[in-house]
């Protein structure tokens, strides 16, 4: 029974438009309501600016600009989960993240050639959970290597 365990996945299950995805709950670190976010000149459109998070200035991704999903008003369901890609740490404002869930690694399957509008650069995998589809995102595919280094140039600003 423990080997069982150990093989499933714990993912946080957040929603963007009308589809369900999923991030490991080891690279999350906390789930924020929607704050007043700092924009920060000269920054790709999908980086909203940084926030003060406990002390800490952190940056902020949209994820519907990041995968070309329309954009929509901020809701009271509107959440910032801070994950944590490539040693730095970066909120993702997604439309709504409440559950917490196993899943078996046998319910995954590799991403699809083709998913929608999101480039599957970004898609670890899909797992079906009775009729229900969760997309699993890499997110250090979120991310570009050149991204990184902007957004850990917005992080070390805060040292100064």
């Amino acid at each position: 029974m423990a080997e069982s365990i150990a093989q499933d996945l714990k993912v946080i299950v957040f929603r963007l438009k009308d589809e369900e995805y999923g991030v490991p709950v080891q690279q999350v670190g906390s789930i924020e309501r929607m704050q007043h976010i700092t924009r920060v000149p000269n920054t790709p459109e999908f980086v909203k600016g940084v926030i003060n998070l406990r002390g800490v200035v952190t940056p902020i991704l949209d994820l519907r600009k990041r995968f070309g999903i329309e954009n929509v008003d901020y809701t009271e369901s509107t959440r910032i989960i801070i994950v944590y890609v490539d040693d730095i740490e970066v909120g993702l404002i997604v439309d709504a993240a409440n559950d917490v869930i196993d899943i078996p690694t046998d319910a995954i399957e590799p991403a699809p050639e083709v998913v929608g509008t999101i480039d599957d650069d970004y898609i670890h995998g899909v797992a079906k959970l009775d009729k229900r589809l969760l997309v699993l995102l890499d997110l250090k595919n979120t991310l570009s290597h050149g991204e990184v280094k902007e957004i850990k140039t917005m992080e070390g600003s805060r040292e100064q």
